[in-house]
């Protein structure tokens, strides 16, 4: 049978370079993104360079349970499950807390739970979560950890706030305590989805050249500053992440699962160095 891939966000950035490695894994690739120019421009980029994989664009905003609904029934109708590159998020300077939360952890939530029920042997899920949670060292207490391990529950974003109050409205740390959730949720989900057979990882990004992370950059000097703390001397590259990513999702990681990949350079390294952990 035809085999499916999924890659979001995959009208720029680090999205369009895990969809790029992905052609390599599938026979469909749907491409998501919110940005339909970005989208089609990316689809027709790859359909160019490998005219015998089918591409299609999907212009869909990953929040939409609707919509993610209607792209979870398209699969069965092209093959199987087999790949999932969830890139689409967005960062502290592009929304405000609650849009944070729900773009990066409630979106993600969303997507896992229409592609579940079409996880079999062989299917693979990494989601982009972030550097920024271990940076910061966060640790969700039990209650804390309760609500962000429920993303899906009717009033989710109100007892977030009510749990880490007033100052989760800061979009950094609102940035960093949503990926923490999705450090969370892909152990999770791992567990959902071993009996299948199926697979769930996430990645961590360091500071990536990318134009969000560019903005990024312009926005948090602190940003610099990590960079010259990077052992390997340089900003990451979406290729740089694309390439884990590609391992993670590839019959070589068949047996690795529930796991986290940090892909910054060895910066996260030289920070806990430095402060003696």
């Amino acid at each position: 049978m035809r085999t499916v891939g999924i890659a979001t966000g995959a009208g720029r950035g680090m999205g369009l370079a895990c969809a790029r490695r992905l052609t390599e894994l599938v026979d469909t690739l749907l491409l998501v993104d919110r940005d339909e120019l970005a989208v089609t421009a990316a689809a027709k980029e790859l359909a160019a360079a490998d005219p015998e994989i089918e591409i299609q664009p999907c212009v869909l905003d990953i929040t939409d349970a609707t919509g993610l609904a209607e792209l979870a029934a398209r699969i069965p109708e092209l093959g199987t499950l087999r790949a999932v590159s969830h890139a689409a998020g967005i960062s502290p300077t592009m929304a405000d807390w609650r849009r944070i939360f729900e773009v990066d952890l409630v979106g993600t939530a969303r997507l896992a739970e229409a592609l579940r029920p079409l996880a079999t042997e062989g299917t693979a899920l990494v989601c982009f979560a972030s550097m920024a949670p271990l940076l910061g060292n966060l640790e969700a207490d039990p209650a804390v950890a309760a609500i962000l391990d429920d993303p899906l529950q009717d009033g989710f974003l109100d007892r977030v706030h009510d749990a880490l109050g007033p100052a989760v409205e800061n979009t950094g740390l609102a940035y960093a305590w949503a990926k923490h959730g999705v450090h969370r949720f892909v152990r999770r989900e791992a567990v959902r989805l071993g009996p299948y057979g199926a697979r769930a990882c996430s990645v961590s990004p360091g500071v990536i050249d990318t134009p969000q992370g560019q903005q990024e950059a312009s926005a948090q000097p602190a940003m610099a500053a990590l960079v010259e703390q990077t052992p390997l001397g340089r900003t990451g590259m979406a290729e740089d992440v694309a390439a884990a990513v590609a391992f993670l999702l590839s019959d070589e990681a068949a047996f690795v699962s529930g796991i986290d990949v940090l892909v910054d350079g060895g910066v996260y390294a030289a920070v806990r160095e430095r402060a003696g952990r």
